[in-house]
């Protein structure tokens, strides 16, 4: 018969160690992106319809183009987090273990992606 009370059966943070700092760093990347949406969005909408030229002349100014940066970064590695909670809570096995490291591959090689068009526009 054991006598764990409900604290000490949580300071391992569950059965995989790692919860909490997974739900802290949904949490914190979520409040980010409160921000930085907002900010895209009037950044992004002041440069719609604008020629090629203008675009650029825009994007390198620093405020734009650190913002687009930090938005593409900071929502990817929440769509990382989010989707691979997704799959370990409902694939289970060898396929969820692929979809987990296809997600993952998948999440850096569009922010790498993204991060390479805005520096091309930019500089």
């Amino acid at each position: 018969m054991s006598y764990l009370t409900d604290r000490k059966r949580a300071v391992g943070n569950g059965s995989a160690h790692s919860g909490t700092m997974h739900h802290w760093h949904m949490m914190i990347s979520s409040v980010a992106l409160v921000g930085l949406i907002p900010a895209f969005v009037f950044t992004f909408g002041t440069a719609l319809g604008m020629t090629y030229v203008d675009a650029v002349a825009y994007y390198s100014r620093p405020l734009p183009m650190i913002v687009a940066v930090l938005t593409l970064l900071v929502g990817w590695f929440h769509f990382k987090g989010g989707v691979q909670t997704l799959i370990e809570d409902y694939v289970h096995g060898f396929a969820g273990k692929a979809l987990i490291i296809g997600t993952i591959c998948l999440s850096y090689a569009a922010a790498a992606a993204g991060v390479i068009a805005i520096a091309r526009v930019a500089l």
